[in-house]
């Protein structure tokens, strides 16, 4: 990975040359408590000119910029660490978000990451539109898709993760159609669980998937992960359309209590490989946002014969 140099610059007095044509940033926290908490921002940047530049960026909301310098010789997405930030916990606490800025002609702003556990957002913020209702059915259905969906890509870019599951017992509420509030985000994953990963075979996934649940919920899995229960057992399994096999080794993503062993299903077989992701409500916030209007699943990622 090419070395990158950060430096603290004062007020930028006019707009760069250089043009990132898309900054996506990344959450990946550096303490095991979640507030106060400790959390890096990983940035990504695309679409840059050919040959040494240098970026002016900063956090939305502060005064002074940041100069990024990157090497001519460079990945054709460039990572960089951009920022440390700490938050703790206060009654009236605005910490909540984050998002970066890059100094340039038109301006440009990255997604915005959520973090609820140290703080959260003032009465009437919204967190992006859905474009019909999302709803839940008896064993996970569309709105256990859109959770899984979240979980995934809060943690894929620091973890490697393919995949991620949620069980039915997490999610708690449906989303309307129209606007929507932080209480309804914080209806549907209230309990603000770390989101973990775990490395297991395909063996281990299949025989997890396959375990029964007294109230007949399955673990709905994330967009490319499909699979088939026939008989008590996971008859067909895809990992974006490729079958997987028994000793393949698979990163998969959860809350950290479903990981380990909680809310009716045994605990995960692996190895635990990372532990430093967002909490499920911030990530389903940071998804809805990213991908407003937000469509309802297909629902169809389990069958269940």
């Amino acid at each position: 990975m090419a070395v990158v140099a950060l430096a603290l610059g004062g007020i930028a007095t006019g707009a760069q040359a250089t043009t990132v044509s898309r900054l996506d940033i990344a959450f990946e926290r550096t303490t095991a408590s979640k507030c106060p908490v400790t959390f890096d921002i990983h940035g990504y940047f695309r679409g840059l000119p050919e040959g040494a530049q240098t970026i002016e960026y900063r956090l939305v909301g502060a005064q002074e910029w940041k100069t990024l310098t990157v090497p001519a010789e460079r990945d054709l997405v460039h990572h960089a660490v951009l920022e440390t930030v700490s938050w703790e916990w206060t009654p009236d606490s605005s910490d909540y978000s984050v998002q970066i800025e890059v100094n340039q002609a038109g301006g440009l702003r990255s997604n915005t990451l959520y973090y609820f556990k140290c703080g959260g957002p003032p009465s009437g913020e919204t967190f992006g539109v859905a474009a019909e209702d999302i709803t839940r059915t008896a064993s996970g259905g569309p709105m256990a898709e859109l959770a899984a969906d979240a979980q995934l890509a809060s943690v894929r870019a620091r973890s490697g993760a393919q995949a991620a599951l949620v069980n039915r017992y997490d999610v708690k509420a449906d989303l309307a159609a129209g606007p929507i509030s932080y209480e309804q985000v914080w209806s549907a994953q209230p309990a603000g669980l770390a989101i973990n990963v775990q490395t297991m075979t395909g063996a281990q996934l299949k025989k997890l998937l396959a375990t029964p649940n007294q109230a007949g919920w399955v673990l709905t899995p994330s967009a490319g992960l499909r699979y088939t229960l026939a008989g008590g057992n996971v008859v067909s399994m895809t990992l974006n359309g490729v079958p997987v096999a028994d000793t393949q080794q698979i990163k998969v993503a959860g809350g950290w209590s479903l990981i380990a062993g909680f809310d009716g299903w045994p605990r995960w077989e692996g190895t635990t490989t990372y532990l430093s992701g967002p909490d499920d409500t911030g990530a389903l916030a940071t998804y809805l946002v990213a991908h407003s209007p937000v469509r309802a699943p297909a629902g169809d990622r389990v069958t269940v014969r």
